[in-house]
């Protein structure tokens, strides 16, 4: 099991070196055709063909890949959701996703329910074990009657002080592996999360030596909250360059262990 501290310092950073495993899976293997396209346009912009074939697989893949890969929901032995962003509420203020704050927990938010609705979705066509994050536990518990019988809620870390800490995608998917005991154990997942997000879901999670798919049969939501207490998912075209920028931090960050592996 990881400590509290082992889990505090899974943030970007620290998703970084494992999401190479990710980044070099063939289910996101872009068409060949664009991206010879993607790489003679840099060689024209750049006058170097060697630095454009390296940058085209990486543009490629993060900025016009996002099909996800699917499982039938009988296929999947779990199901892993994550949250997208959250609403203030008169004692919490505006919230991070990661990060301290001592005010209240905001409320969960609609798009939280949406995704609530997708897992109950999942689990209507296959009941297996759900690890959800807590602003989409909630909504499974007051709407659909789950508890600890099926559900495990990845609630933040509060200290002592009060302070309370926001887990990023990879803490979520640290705490859910902790607490399953092991990959392993959790087979076949079916990852929930915002239709925009949900591929760095996946990728977090393949990350994290789970097998995670989108199930086959459930749509994602798409749909943006213009009052989240997150700015960056107030719109699509606000998080997708958001979304973008994460992905890339992934990618610089895994590359660069791999070429300076002693730093």
């Amino acid at each position: 099991m990881l400590t509290r501290r082992q889990i505090l310092q899974t943030g970007a950073a620290a998703a970084a070196l494992p999401a190479m495993a990710a980044f070099a899976d063939p289910r996101w293997s872009p068409d060949a055709d664009f991206l010879r396209l993607v790489e003679n346009e840099l060689t024209s912009q750049l006058h170097d063909r060697t630095t454009a074939a390296a940058l085209a697989p990486v543009e490629v893949d993060v900025g016009f890949t996002w099909s996800l890969p699917t499982l039938p929901a009988v296929q999947l032995n779990s199901i892993v959701a994550y949250s997208f962003g959250n609403r203030p509420n008169a004692a919490s203020g505006n919230t991070s996703s990661s990060g301290g704050n001592q005010a209240a927990l905001p409320d969960p938010g609609p798009i939280n329910e949406l995704l609530a609705d997708a897992v109950h979705q999942i689990y209507s066509l296959n009941p297996v074990p759900v690890y959800a994050q807590w602003e989409i536990a909630r909504f499974l518990v007051s709407k659909y009657g789950m508890n600890s019988s099926n559900l495990f809620s990845v609630e933040p870390l509060i200290a002592a002080d009060g302070t309370i800490t926001y887990l990023s995608t990879d803490g979520v998917a640290v705490a859910i592996i902790a607490h399953a005991g092991g990959t392993a154990a959790l087979g076949n997942v079916g990852v929930v999360g915002h239709r925009d997000h949900a591929k760095r879901c996946i990728e977090t999670s393949v990350a994290r030596q789970m097998k995670a798919y989108a199930a086959a049969e459930v749509s994602l939501p798409v749909v943006y909250d213009p009052l989240s207490g997150q700015s960056w998912t107030r719109n699509r075209h606000l998080y997708l360059v958001h979304d973008m920028y994460a992905q890339m931090y992934m990618r610089f960050a895994a590359l660069s262990a791999q070429a300076f592996p002693h730093g």
